[in-house]
């Protein structure tokens, strides 16, 4: 918090529930520690007040590394891999490891592992993709 003591009509920066995101408002009502009610300095609304929120981690990317890694182990395979066992893909399908299936865009792929009730691994030439199976 702040060191200055906080009075009515100071501007304070909170998360505006309306905005969704972090505004300057101007404070309301205070309690004993901190602003009970600011009004936001975007959209005018009332509201309770909301500390700013801290900003969120960036997702983290897969790195090169891994996708070198897949294609390695896509060229070791591929020699074992016969595309006329392969089953055609469908969502409405199902698929246990070790798999082959022929995708319409990705092309063949080979099932490394069933995630969930509706989900597989398949390891394409492009790399792994996860994919929709009954």
């Amino acid at each position: 918090m702040q060191s200055t003591k906080l009075t009515p009509g100071d501007s304070i920066e909170a998360r505006c529930t309306k905005c969704r995101k972090n505004t300057a408002h101007v404070i309301l009502t205070l309690g004993e520690k901190e602003p009970l009610t600011v009004e936001c300095g975007s959209c005018a609304r009332q509201h309770k007040y909301r500390p700013p929120s801290s900003p969120k981690k960036p997702v983290a990317r897969r790195n090169t590394n891994s996708k070198d890694a897949e294609r390695k182990e896509w060229e070791t395979l591929r020699p074992s891999m016969n595309g006329a066992n392969a089953h055609e893909y469908s969502m409405t399908g199902t698929y246990k490891v070790k798999n082959l299936i022929n995708h319409p865009i990705f092309g063949l792929g080979l099932v490394q592992r069933v995630v969930g009730a509706q989900k597989v691994e398949v390891l394409f030439e492009d790399g792994k993709k996860m994919m929709r199976c009954k």
